[in-house]
C-alpha cells in the first residue's frame, strides 16, 4: 500500500464527491487501512474485556468472597456485561446506521475505554457489576460497527478476507492479553491494569477519525480505481442492492427467513466461542494448579490458533466466491469445515479429560483446534448479514444476530458453575453439542440472496 496524487479522471458528482480533483491526495488499498483499524478496535476490546476473566482467579478474595463462591460471583459479574452486550448489541446496530461507522466506533471505544478505567475503583461485587454493565453496552457496538464498515469498503468476495482479519483481532486480544495483563498485575496489581489498558482506546480514536474520513462513495482519499472495485458485485449482490433505500423494522426483519437463520444459528455457536473466553483460566487454576504466571505462558496459545482460523476462514470463502460459487454458498462451506474440527475436538476433550490431567500440552493442543474451528466459521456467520441485506439494514441485522448471541451465551454462563463443581467433562459436552445445532440452523433456515425479502 501507498500514497499517490492522480489527477481529474471521469469528471462528473462522483468524482468530486470522491475527492478526484487535480492534486488531491489519494491513498492507495484505503480500505485495508480501515480493517486494520478495525482489527486493532477489536485487539483493544478483548484486552478490556478478558481482563477482569485472567485476574479474578487470584482476586476474588480482595472482595471477601471465599473459595467455593468464587465462580458463581464471577458468573454474576459476567451476566451483567451479558446482558448490557446483548442490549447494546441491537441498540449500537441502529447506532451505526443512524450515524454511520466513523462516528459510530468513536462513540463505541470512548464509551469502553472509560468504562474499562472505572473498574479500578471497584470496592464490591455491586460496583463491578455496574461497571461491568457500562463496559457491556459500548463494547457491543464494535460488532455491529464492523460488519457494516465491512460491507461498506469490501465487495462481496473479499468480505470474509475482511471479517477474517478483524475477527482475527478478537483472537489476537485474548493472545496479547494473556501475558500482558499477568505482567501488569505481577507488577503493579489490578487496579493499575484497568487503567493503562484504557489508555490504548483513547490512542485509537486519534488515527480512526484521521484516516476514516467518509464512505467509500464521499472519502477525499480514495483512488478511481479502488472506489470501482468497491462498487463491484456479483449478480446477485446487485439484485439484492435494489432493495438498499428500504430501511426496515426490527420487526419487519424478523419476518425473513434469513434473519432467523443468522440469529438462531448465533445463539448456538458464540457460548462455546465465550465458555473459554471467561472459564479459560479459572479451568487451568482448578485442573492444573496454574498460577498467574503459567496462565500468561499457556492461555495465549488457543486463541493465536484462532486468530489463524479467522484468516483461513476468510481466506477460504473468499477464494471460492472468486471461482464463481455464490457467496452465502461459500459461507456455508466454510461454516461446515469450522463446525467439523470443532465438534471433533470437543468430543475429544470431553471423552479423555480425566487421561488429559497429566498431559496439559494435549489439552491445550485441543482446545486451540476448537478456537481454530470457531474462528474458522464465525466470520462467515458474521458476514451474512451483508450478503443478505444491505443499506440502513446490515448494521441492525448484525446487531440483532449479536444480541442473540449473548442470550445463548448468559444460559451457558449461569450452568457452567453448576456441573463443574467436580468435573469440567459436561462443559466440554455441553460446547460439543452446541455446535450440529448452529450448523442446523444455518444451513437449513437461510435462503437464497435474492429470496431474502420474499421467503418468510
Amino acid at each position: 500500500m501507498q500514497t499517490t496524487k492522480t489527477g481529474t479522471r471521469n469528471g462528473g458528482l462522483a468524482g468530486k464527491a470522491a475527492g478526484t480533483g487535480k492534486g488531491a491526495f489519494k491513498l492507495k488499498g484505503l480500505r485495508w487501512y480501515i480493517i486494520s483499524l478495525i482489527g486493532l478496535a477489536t485487539i483493544i476490546n478483548y484486552i478490556d474485556r478478558g481482563a477482569i476473566n485472567f485476574m479474578w482467579p487470584y482476586i476474588y478474595k480482595d472482595f471477601g468472597i471465599a473459595d467455593g463462591d468464587s465462580k458463581n460471583a464471577l458468573a454474576l459479574i459476567t451476566t451483567f456485561f451479558m446482558v448490557a452486550y446483548a442490549i447494546g448489541q441491537t441498540v449500537t446496530g441502529k447506532m451505526m446506521d443512524a450515524i454511520g461507522t466513523r462516528l459510530g466506533m468513536a462513540v463505541s471505544i470512548i464509551g469502553w475505554s472509560i468504562s474499562i478505567a472505572l473498574h479500578a475503583l471497584a470496592r464490591s461485587i455491586l460496583s463491578f457489576n455496574i461497571f461491568r454493565f457500562l463496559l457491556g453496552i459500548s463494547e457491543a457496538g464494535n460488532w455491529p460497527g464492523a460488519t457494516k464498515s465491512n460491507a461498506e469498503w469490501f465487495p462481496p468476495k473479499e468480505r470474509a478476507i475482511a471479517q477474517g482479519i478483524f475477527g482475527a483481532g478478537a483472537s489476537l486480544g485474548s493472545v496479547v492479553a494473556a501475558p500482558v495483563i499477568a505482567g501488569l498485575f505481577l507488577a503493579f496489581g489490578w487496579k493499575t491494569t484497568f487503567v493503562v489498558i484504557a489508555v490504548l482506546g483513547f490512542l485509537w480514536i486519534i488515527p480512526w477519525l484521521l484516516i476514516n474520513k467518509n464512505t467509500p462513495d464521499k472519502h477525499p482519499w480514495i483512488t478511481r480505481e479502488e472506489q470501482d472495485y468497491i462498487q463491484q458485485g456479483n449478480a446477485a449482490a446487485e439484485a439484492a442492492r435494489t432493495t438498499a433505500t428500504t430501511v426496515y423494522t426490527w420487526r419487519q426483519l424478523l419476518q425473513f427467513k434469513n434473519t432467523w437463520g443468522i440469529i438462531s444459528s448465533r445463539f448456538f455457536i458464540d457460548p462455546v466461542w465465550w465458555l473459554f473466553v471467561t472459564w479459560l483460566p479459572t479451568f487451568l487454576k482448578e485442573q492444573y494448579q496454574f498460577d498467574m504466571k503459567q496462565i500468561g505462558a499457556f492461555a495465549w496459545v488457543p486463541y493465536l490458533f484462532a486468530a489463524i482460523g479467522g484468516l483461513m476462514g476468510g481466506f477460504f470463502s473468499s477464494s471460492k466466491i472468486k471461482k464463481g460459487i455464490a457467496a452465502p454458498k461459500a459461507r456455508k462451506q466454510a461454516i461446515t469445515i469450522g463446525s467439523i474440527i470443532m465438534l471433533v475436538s470437543l468430543t475429544l476433550i470431553a471423552f479423555y479429560l480425566d487421561h488429559l490431567k497429566e498431559q496439559v500440552n494435549v489439552a491445550i493442543a485441543l482446545i486451540s483446534a476448537t478456537l481454530f474451528g470457531f474462528q474458522f466459521l464465525i466470520n462467515n456467520i458474521q458476514t451474512l448479514p451483508g450478503d443478505y441485506f444491505h443499506g440502513k439494514n446490515v448494521g441492525t441485522v448484525a446487531g440483532m444476530g449479536g444480541t442473540s448471541a449473548v442470550l445463548g451465551t448468559l444460559i451457558t454462563t449461569w450452568i457452567v458453575p453448576v456441573i463443574t463443581q467436580t468435573s469440567y467433562t459436561s462443559f466440554f459436552i455441553l460446547g460439543a453439542l452446541m455446535v450440529p445445532l448452529a450448523w442446523i440452523c444455518i444451513t437449513f433456515i437461510t435462503a437464497k440472496p435474492n429470496q431474502s425479502f420474499t421467503n418468510k
